[in-house]
């Protein structure tokens, strides 16, 4: 069992990989690499999309790199091998985001990626902290989680989800901010599951044990 988190220069990787690697201890779920080489990635049973920064560098960067792009679509979306994407890796995964321009994403989502914008003009932006997720609908991914507990956020943009069934939980910032989302073998988290403590180790290992 491998579980690849792709790396296409985006981010500083190291944490990600530390919790994935404990939780797949914890839960015989085999090894985990961080890795840049699309054969890796074409022959992993995971596959993991993290993301820091702005949505059109990061598309950028993954389509530019030779065959890693086609590896993960044709693990993901021809293979089915079970998908997570983190913070921008789940943002990437929309139909289109509008950061700075108009870019085309996966289209695994029918949403788009706009600016978090807040009724109350005291919450400042980017939303960075900790927040309570509000579990919209029930997913293996979400075992033993429940609505009120913690995770950490930090990012100015969120995907405005157009069926309210690829949603799976959200939380409030002034309005409702997309926090989780999910369609078949693929899931895409906000927040980022390393630095949320024992619920977002909670999610990795159900992550790592989850069969579409």
């Amino acid at each position: 069992m491998l579980t690849a988190i792709i790396d296409y220069g985006s981010g500083n990787l190291h944490s990600a990989e530390k919790a994935f690697q404990r939780m797949a201890l914890d839960v015989g779920a085999g090894d985990v690499v961080v890795t840049d080489d699309a054969d890796v990635v074409a022959r992993a049973d995971r596959v993991v999309l993290p993301g820091d920064g702005a949505f059109p560098a990061c598309q950028r960067e993954l389509t530019g790199h030779s065959g890693l792009y086609q590896a993960m679509v044709e693990a993901v979306d021809t293979l089915g091998r079970p998908f997570l994407g983190i913070c921008v890796g789940m943002q990437l995964m929309a139909r289109l985001g509008h950061e700075y321009e108009e870019v085309p994403g996966l289209g695994w989502i029918d949403g788009e990626v706009t600016r978090i914008t807040p009724a109350d003009l005291a919450l400042k932006v980017p939303h960075m902290g900790w927040n309570d997720l509000v579990i919209d609908t029930p997913h293996p991914a979400l075992a033993g989680v429940q609505t009120g507990d913690h995770a950490y956020f930090v990012h100015s943009y969120h995907m405005a989800v157009q069926d309210p069934a690829q949603r799976l939980a959200h939380v409030d910032y002034g309005s409702e901010v997309t926090a989780i989302v999910g369609v078949d073998n693929k899931l895409g988290f906000q927040f980022h599951p390393e630095k949320s403590s024992d619920v977002g180790l909670r999610m990795i290992a159900n992550f790592m044990t989850w069969t579409p």
